[in-house]
């Protein structure tokens, strides 16, 4: 199955672990040295009240696709709700 970016930006993702969806595609990782998709970035899930502040982002290996299809981008990611989740990638990293 071939799809471009923009398509891939249309899909939503979604953890199937859970049920969680966990928004749009808005960006993907590649290794330029071999050619191949590490993965994709999506929005963190912003909690609190904070909802204007929050600039994480998610990383989705791609190896922890299960399926893309017409609508969705089907994912399985078993540590999503732990406090320490591995795939977050904070963008709030200023030092004060």
């Amino acid at each position: 199955m071939e799809s471009t970016f923009l398509e891939l930006r249309c899909k939503e993702v979604v953890n199937i672990l859970d049920g969680r969806r966990l928004g749009h595609i808005t960006d993907m990782v590649f290794d330029l040295g071999s050619a191949r998709v590490l993965g994709f970035i999506v929005p963190a899930e912003r909690t609190g009240w904070n909802i204007f502040k929050n600039n994480d982002q998610l990383f989705i290996p791609y190896g922890c696709v299960v399926k893309i299809g017409e609508d969705a981008l089907l994912v399985e990611l078993p540590s999503q709700g732990v406090p320490t989740n591995p795939y977050i990638l904070a963008q709030n990293n200023k030092k004060s």
